[in-house]
């Protein structure tokens, strides 16, 4: 017969467990590229051997053409696609990948058939925007439009080659989106501009950072690098970088003060220095050379893809002196990282596994052919289960929980 303190012991360490499982369960990622905008997610469940008897897919569906991501809140996965000249937005049950509601709305597919942005959810409402700028705020429960705006008309910018690329970014009650110079801002819940930039935006999406105590967005243009105040748009810095057919699509990504920046065509990158009056180069080289496929900065070292698409070599580089670590020929793809781990899929449809150090590429496990080509969405790990995309609209999530 066990003592009253065993039984309470016993009984705190299963309330642990069951929080534990709850909290494990109820991780989000609301947004392009996770919760904080960086590639990375925070949950640890990720169990590299449950690839080496093949991909467990718990659940396939198809979405319509389309580069579109996904993101997640509560019991709902959002994604977006392209069939018969319209734009679909999508809301599927995560664990079994059933559709809750979509909302379409015409829009031609162009070239790369598809939207390319990822839609941003607050909990309440899902903001969506397509390639020509129609921005909608639907309702997250059954998907009915709220309100609804187009950033190029309503904002004054003007459309890029291959479309709008960059996902609506919620900062405070504002949605920040790339378009025109210097992006564009508007009121998330009443869909009013609050400011505005002319000209053409690039095809990365906005990334908020600090610059001393001020909130500045970082913006990658069609000619450079731009950093305007967050509250009120105006400019704080400009850097030249231009490239072949005007592609900057990576995002930008913060690094101590400092920002890095990449581009393919055999652009290569920099890392900018933004802190006086001016901003400074303190070292460009051709080692990284995102052509949109972003990087991801974890532990101190970044990670990305370098090389256009059909050619790509997966890298390590130490952002302080642009210095590479290691290389590993994996194909074009994309990434991001989960606990310790990289997870890429590369365009073929081949999904890696590996450490996420800088000492060298330490391969954890892989998978043939989880899709077919071509996959150039980066996937997505939240809840236990790797979620995969190709351009055909084919969607698939891959259990690697523990």
């Amino acid at each position: 017969m066990r003592s009253r303190n065993e039984i309470t012991v016993g009984m705190i360490m299963c309330l642990f467990v069951v929080n534990g499982i709850r909290a494990a369960d109820n991780f989000d990622w609301p947004q392009f590229r996770g919760p904080d905008r960086d590639g990375i997610s925070r949950e640890n469940v990720l169990n590299p051997k449950s690839l080496s008897a093949g991909p467990k897919i718990t659940w396939k569906i198809n979405v319509g053409n389309g580069w579109s991501s996904v993101s997640i809140c509560g019991d709902k996965l959002f994604t977006m696609g392209n069939v018969n000249n319209k734009d679909i937005v999508y809301a599927v049950s995560v664990k079994e990948g059933k559709e809750i509601w979509r909302h379409s709305y015409p829009c031609d597919p162009g070239n790369h058939s598809g939207p390319r942005t990822t839609p941003t959810t607050d909990g309440k409402a899902v903001y969506s925007l397509s390639r020509n700028g129609d921005l909608f705020c639907l309702n997250i429960d059954d998907g009915k439009v709220i309100w609804e705006k187009n950033i190029l008309r309503d904002g004054g910018g003007e459309n890029i080659e291959w479309g709008i690329a960059g996902s609506p970014v919620i900062y405070n009650d504002m949605l920040l989106m790339n378009a025109g110079e210097g992006g564009v801002a508007f009121d998330r819940k009443t869909g009013t501009k609050i400011w505005s930039s002319g000209g053409k935006g690039g095809y990365s999406t906005p990334v908020v950072f600090k610059k001393g105590a001020m909130d500045c967005v970082a913006l990658f243009s069609s000619k450079g690098l731009c950093v305007v105040e967050a509250r009120t748009g105006k400019q704080r810095a400009f850097v030249d970088w231009k490239t072949s057919y005007d592609v900057n699509a990576a995002d930008p990504v913060p690094v101590s003060g400092k920002i890095f920046i990449s581009s393919g065509y055999n652009r290569g990158c920099a890392l900018i220095d933004i802190s006086g009056t001016e901003p400074k180069i303190v070292w460009e080289n051709k080692a990284m050379r995102n052509h949109f496929s972003s990087c991801v900065l974890f532990n101190g070292d970044l990670y990305g893809i370098d090389g256009n698409t059909g050619k790509g070599t997966l890298k390590c580089l130490d952002p302080t002196t642009g210095k590479e670590k290691w290389a590993q020929n994996l194909g074009f793809g994309g990434m991001t990282v989960a606990g310790d781990k990289i997870i890429m899929l590369n365009e073929s449809g081949d999904l890696f596994i590996a450490k996420a150090v800088p000492d060298n590429y330490g391969e954890l496990a892989s998978a043939k052919g989880v899709l077919t080509k071509t996959c150039w969405t980066a996937p997505v790990f939240c809840r236990g289960t790797i979620f995969c995309r190709n351009n055909k609209g084919d969607l698939v999530a891959v259990d690697v929980s523990k």
